[in-house]
Formats: structure tokens, C-alpha cells, sequence
């Protein structure tokens, strides 16, 4: 198997799925197919398997990839953000597991064409569904210097936001900044990474990619769906790949297994409210240096799982 296409955290993963009941299941980033494999390889009790994706590419190389249980694999081209809807228009009323693995694949960073990576020379596009309009370079190009430092600041967490944006600004006035070649060349002279062996533009490239596809949004709108989908024992797992996406899972999770409702402005009195799941990990399971070693990609991957009480 290509490094591009190992699972992350696939055991860790597989550990927390129930041993016999796993009838219903959703993987709601199917990529490349990778924990799909690992899924029905060791649960052959599934009875339906519900593969979303917002990538047509990833979606037909995982229809290769788990061609043997094509009997039983509905795949979907929709974003997770949706999984309400696709699951209702299935006849499909809860399910069982859920698995959200967040982020660009290694298969997108690959291919030049997709614009996702500085290493890869093409368009500045880093679209994960191409049906959508918004591209990174409609925003490099033509969003004004405060909402381009707004987005480099927030999403990318990067502290040379206003350095960014201005440069950004000063040089398309003189040419249309369209590949990644070009964004490099314009921002790399000057920005200064704080971490050794990190390129410079790091911060810029991810904050660009998660406005271009609403990542942290639809993060947003994914997880209290998720939990309503699952049955009573159901488990959902999120794996994230930066401290945004981790952020929100965690607080959204500690949120539903708590029986406190926070009443900011109360005087500090908490409400009673009903906890819908358990945490299964309080603390974020990470790769093992085995598995950083054989797939590098692995070494910021997070993994929460919580089970609906």
C-alpha cells in the first residue's frame, strides 16, 4: 500500500468499535478508502456501509479499493455536513459508528493540479469538492487586505498575518498571483518561520484551504448531527490534524457528556442539563512513532471518541 493512502490511527480507531453489533456505518471522509478497508476488513456483521465524500477523485479510488463489498457500500458525494439529510433520503434512521477524518489527504497534497500544496507547483485552487465556486486564488486575488488577514489570522494562526495580507495586496497590484508557485515566490522572502524544518508559507496555505472549503463551519454543523444519528452505544470518532479542528471537537464533546449547562452572565450558576454521550478518551489518542515513521502524516493526528449514552 502507498504511504499517501495509510489510514491514520486505524487500529486505535477499530479498538473502540462495538465487537458484533456493528450493523449501521457511516464514514463520513471516505478519501481514499484506507479505514473503510480496515472497517470491513474486521466487521464482517456490517450490514450497510454509507461512504460520503465531497471529492469525486477519492470517491472512485475507494470504490477500487473496497470493490469486494460493493453488496453492501452506498457511496455518497456530499459533504459530512449533510449526513442528516443523506442518511434520511437512504431510509437510514441511526446508525451505529461514525468516523470524521478531518483535513486534506495525502492523495490531494500529492497532485499538483489540486493546489494544495507549496511543495507542488499548480493551480491555487485547494477545492475538496470542484463543484464549488470559491478557489484559493479568487481569494489571494481579489479579498481585501483586512479579510485576508483576518483568515490568515484566524484560520492559519500564523502572527505575520498583517505582513501576509500587505504583500499580497502590494503584489497583485502589478500581476495575478495564480499558482503556488507564484504565492510562494511573493510571500516566502517575507516571512520567518518560528520552527525549524517548517516552510514559512505553512500557515498561509492551510488558512487558505480551510476558508476556501468552510472546514472549521462545517465542522461546526457535522457534530451535533453525528450524535443524533447514532444509536444508543453508537461511537463517533473525529481525527483532526491542527489545533482549530481539535479545539472544536473537544469543547463540543466535553459540552454533551457534561450535565451542566454554562449560564455566562447568571452569576456563574450552572443549569442541569442532560449529558448525551460518553467520552471514551478524555485525552486526544496519538500515532504511535511507529506509525509517524511509516507515515509522517500522522504525527499531529488527534483521535476523540465518544459514545451516545
Amino acid at each position: 500500500m502507498k504511504e499517501s493512502h495509510i489510514p491514520v490511527l486505524a487500529n486505535e480507531w477499530l479498538s473502540f468499535l462495538p465487537e458484533d453489533s456493528l450493523k449501521i456505518y457511516v464514514d463520513g471522509t471516505l478519501g481514499a478508502g484506507g479505514h473503510a478497508l480496515c472497517v470491513l476488513e474486521n466487521h464482517p456483521e456490517i450490514e450497510r456501509f454509507i461512504g460520503i465524500d465531497q471529492d469525486t477523485n477519492a470517491l472512485e479510488i475507494a470504490k477500487e479499493k473496497i470493490i469486494k463489498w460493493s453488496d453492501k457500500v452506498t457511496f455518497v458525494h456530499r459533504n459530512f455536513s449533510e449526513i442528516n439529510q443523506v442518511l434520511e433520503e437512504l431510509g437510514i434512521e441511526k446508525v451505529d459508528g461514525i468516523l470524521l477524518d478531518l483535513g486534506v489527504s495525502s492523495m490531494q497534497l500529492d497532485v499538483g493540479e489540486r493546489g494544495f500544496s507549496f511543495q507542488q507547483t499548480g493551480p491555487l485552487d485547494m477545492r475538496m469538492n470542484r463543484e464549488n465556486e470559491l478557489s484559493a486564488e479568487i481569494i489571494v486575488n481579489t479579498w481585501s487586505e483586512e479579510e485576508l488577514g483576518r483568515i490568515f489570522r484566524d484560520y492559519g494562526e500564523e502572527w505575520q498575518w498583517r505582513r501576509a495580507a500587505r504583500k499580497l495586496v502590494q503584489e497583485r497590484s502589478q500581476r495575478k498571483i495564480v499558482t503556488t508557485k507564484d504565492l510562494v515566490e511573493v510571500l516566502s522572502p517575507v516571512l520567518k518561520s518560528r520552527k525549524v524544518g517548517i516552510h514559512p508559507v505553512t500557515k498561509v496555505f492551510q488558512a487558505l484551504r480551510i476558508c476556501v472549503n468552510s472546514e472549521l463551519e462545517v465542522l461546526q454543523q457535522v457534530l451535533p448531527q453525528a450524535i443524533n444519528c447514532l444509536n444508543p452505544r453508537g461511537v463517533l470518532g473525529v481525527i483532526t490534524f491542527h489545533s482549530l479542528e481539535d479545539r472544536i471537537v473537544k469543547n463540543f464533546f466535553r459540552h454533551e457528556a457534561s450535565n451542566k449547562q454554562d449560564t455566562s452572565g447568571l452569576s456563574g450558576l450552572f443549569l442541569e442539563k442532560p449529558s448525551t454521550v460518553t467520552l471514551l478518551n478524555k485525552k486526544p489518542i496519538t500515532a504511535t512513532d511507529e506509525e509517524i515513521e511509516l507515515n509522517p502524516r500522522s504525527r499531529s493526528a488527534k483521535l476523540r471518541v465518544v459514545e451516545k449514552k
